[in-house]
């Protein structure tokens, strides 16, 4: 058995306001919209990984989602532009990623990261 893919399943009543902050932040498309339910990403594939953890590190909260990027700083750039509640500051990690935590519209704390 292979795992394909896992998705993260927000539960939110504005479907189509927390895909916007996603879509506008990491300039994902729609894949699939019915309504209730809308699915964004891109065509890239990339490798399938569940974290488990206990803290967040650098006694940051255990963020809800974590989106690897190839630009932190275009990203960081973006949601202050957009005025996103960044709610960890970018920083460089000392296991190496470079960082920040911002929230979407529902609280969650999503930690956008690249590694240094």
């Amino acid at each position: 058995m292979t795992v394909i893919r896992i998705v993260a399943n927000l539960a939110t009543g504005d479907v189509q306001g927390v895909a916007a902050f996603y879509s506008d932040l990491f300039n994902l498309n729609v894949l699939m919209d019915q309504g209730w339910i809308m699915t964004l990403g891109s065509h890239e594939l990339g490798p399938v990984q569940l974290s488990i953890a206990s803290s967040g590190g650098a006694g940051a909260v255990v963020p809800d989602l974590s989106v690897q990027v190839d630009d932190v700083d275009a990203v960081y750039a973006r949601a202050l532009k957009l005025g996103y509640e960044v709610s960890y500051p970018l920083t460089d990690e000392s296991w190496g990623v470079r960082r920040f935590f911002v929230n979407d519209p529902m609280g969650r704390a999503i930690n956008v990261m690249s590694h240094i």
